[in-house]
């Protein structure tokens, strides 16, 4: 949602804020800014700097500061209370001046505190629920002149969620950080100690670092970081190292991260199936959690996700119910503890995030676990609440995606959830060793045959888009597994560039849809062949009729769809199960070059975030 960043030790702080906050402006990007310590004739104050927009507007005001100061605090915004300006941007600083504050997360009683504070003389600033923080730590430290004592003080008053980092002009040097349903990373290098949101933003530094869990706390220092809980007892935290390095942070000759991304996709394939099947042919999912027994008495899996990664589950859904014949539903995340589903110790919950730590998903998660659900994760982010509150997670290995559109963790979902569906298909015996050992081995060539589409298929993608760059909006239509498919193509045009666009079953063509299409309507058909693929093209004749411009992702050598289409994306012939993988690399290729004739950021949609972090 949005981004953290902090400094403390023998450097100079603002550049060290300002290349953090780069980093981290794919999780927001309305506005940003920083508070510095300054320190002068034996006093220290607190100079906050604030701006509306991308980073680099910040960078540029801060040019003119000397780089004296060695301790700050900063953050990029995604806004949820107050609209992007001036005076919602963070950091947010008490009535005296002396303390700041920049927070992830949303305080649901914020209207509450921000009314008890005001009768006490406070004086608000800014429309945002953070600022509600400052005044409470202001009010708790003039009683005990201790930040973290004041820090615990003010949380305990707060309902909601919050990853926090705390400045206090009283004690140079010293950064207070709290969490409670927000991430925050933390890490001690040779010159200093940081904190993050992100844990992009300290591998420069840094490759060991603390996944600060929900309510502790971490008091930092140039000498070191004290960890404690909420009761304030001192407490050892698990060290989390990171193996992957800040090249991979970089857009390497690429023109954008979302094409970066998509190139490595052949990779994500290829390090999500290593060590997958053992020498004797089984699916090997050792961080499971649960027994082959348990496994085997799952009779209903529900997979809960939020935006690319439902459509993740609409694919594992497909798989699910053929290979091990078990009821499956997907469900948005959003909605699935508030409609009371049926949930019984038998039920198998697979919670699909990229970043581990969707709002949305984790509120879905804690409920089906009070219920007495098993809870399985799928998700890119070591460490990640996700992945901390399941009984067991499979990680994607896309490694950081920075791009706002996901792309190679979406690849890298549908190859775990995939894996999934094998186990439990072998476990309910519905698939034997042979079987698994075949697809497995097939599942492994979709890393080639995506290479192949990368490397063949660019002109085609670019007369496709071309046709697509100037409509109003557009349809994109499947059977089967291609209409799930769709449903993802169609997300990514509108993420990326603006266009509208709808996903239908191309069955339900007739049943309202086929009412907008008129001359030179874009409709983008999955057509590859599948046992309904001549349904597919039956539906794709009566959008021709009525002077749809017909983009299809079809199967290599197929002549028919090559007559009807008046464009065509070809791709490898693949088993109909395993075609979600393949089609899906078009249509983000397609997107994303819609985007670029449109004039739009691809790797920073408007209005969107990386991780949505609060409902």
């Amino acid at each position: 949602m949005c981004g953290i960043v902090g400094y403390t030790g023998a450097d100079a702080a603002k550049g060290i804020l300002v290349d953090g906050l780069k980093r981290l402006e794919y999780r927001g990007y309305d506005s940003s800014g920083v508070a510095l310590e300054v320190s002068e004739g034996g006093t220290t104050r607190l100079d906050v700097t604030r701006r509306v927009g991308k980073v680099a507007g910040l960078e540029s005001e801060l040019a003119n500061l000397d780089d004296a100061s060695t301790c700050g605090i900063g953050h990029t915004r995604w806004a949820t209370h107050g609209r992007p300006s001036v005076a919602n941007a963070h950091p947010h600083v008490s009535c005296d001046g002396r303390i700041a504050v920049v927070h992830n997360g949303i305080v649901e009683n914020f209207q509450e505190l921000r009314e008890e504070l005001e009768g006490r003389g406070h004086t608000f600033r800014s429309e945002t629920d953070t600022e509600v923080f400052a005044h409470l730590i202001e009010d708790a430290y003039a009683a005990s002149h201790d930040l973290m004592v004041a820090v615990r003080d003010a949380c305990s008053h707060v309902v909601g969620a919050y990853g926090l980092a705390v400045v206090c002009a009283d004690e140079p040097g010293v950064i207070a950080v709290a969490r409670k349903d927000s991430p925050i990373v933390i890490g001690m290098g040779e010159r200093g100690a940081y904190v993050a949101s992100d844990v992009i933003a300290l591998i420069g530094a840094t490759r060991d670092v603390v996944m600060l869990e929900d309510g502790q706390y971490a008091r930092l220092t140039p000498a070191g970081i004290a960890y404690t809980d909420e009761d304030g007892a001192p407490i050892e935290p698990d060290v989390t190292h990171i193996d992957w390095d800040i090249d991979m942070a970089e857009k390497g000759g690429y023109p954008d991260f979302m094409l970066k991304e998509i190139h490595e996709q052949p990779r994500v394939v290829r390090d999500t199936l290593v060590g997958r099947l053992s020498p004797s042919g089984e699916i090997d999912i050792d961080e499971l959690g649960l027994s082959l027994e348990e496994l085997n008495d799952v009779d209903r899996v529900y997979v809960i996700a939020c935006g690319t990664s439902y459509h993740a589950g609409l694919i594992a859904k497909n798989l699910i119910e053929a290979w091990a014949r078990i009821p499956c539903e997907v469900e948005a995340a959003s909605e699935f503890r508030y409609r009371d589903p049926i949930i019984t110790p038998s039920t198998l919950v697979v919670a699909v995030s990229q970043s581990g730590e969707t709002a949305d998903t984790l509120a879905a998660i804690r409920d089906a676990r009070i219920k007495g659900a098993k809870v399985f994760g799928i998700t890119n982010v070591v460490g990640s609440p996700v992945a901390r509150e399941s009984d067991g997670v499979i990680y994607t290995k896309a490694n950081k995606e920075i791009a706002v559109a996901s792309t190679k963790s979406f690849i890298g979902q549908v190859v775990s959830l995939t894996l999934l569906a094998m186990l439990l298909g072998q476990v309910k015996y519905r698939l034997t060793t042979n079987q698994v050992r075949m697809l497995f081995r097939e599942l492994g060539d979709t890393a080639e045959q995506i290479q192949h589409i990368m490397d063949t298929q660019g002109p085609a993608v670019h007369e496709a888009a071309l046709a697509c760059k100037d409509a109003r909006s557009a349809l994109f239509v499947g059977r089967g597994m291609g209409a799930a498919i769709s449903c993802e193509g169609a997300l990514k045009l509108k993420e990326v560039s603006y266009l509208h666009a709808e996903a239908y079953a191309a069955g339900e063509m007739k049943h309202g849809p086929i009412a907008l299409i008129d001359q030179g309507f874009p409709v983008v058909a999955i057509a590859t062949k599948s046992p309904t693929y001549e349904k597919t093209v039956s539906n794709l004749k009566e959008c021709e009729a009525r002077g749809a411009v017909i983009i299809a992702i079809a199967t290599e050598g197929d002549e028919e769809i090559g007559k009807l289409a008046d464009h065509v994306i070809w791709v490898p012939k693949v088993r109909d199960a395993f075609s979600a993988i393949t089609a899906t690399v078009p249509l983000q290729l397609l997107a994303r070059e819609v985007a670029v004739l449109r004039g739009c950021d691809v790797d920073k949609p408007r209005n969107l975030a990386k991780s949505v972090t609060v409902e």
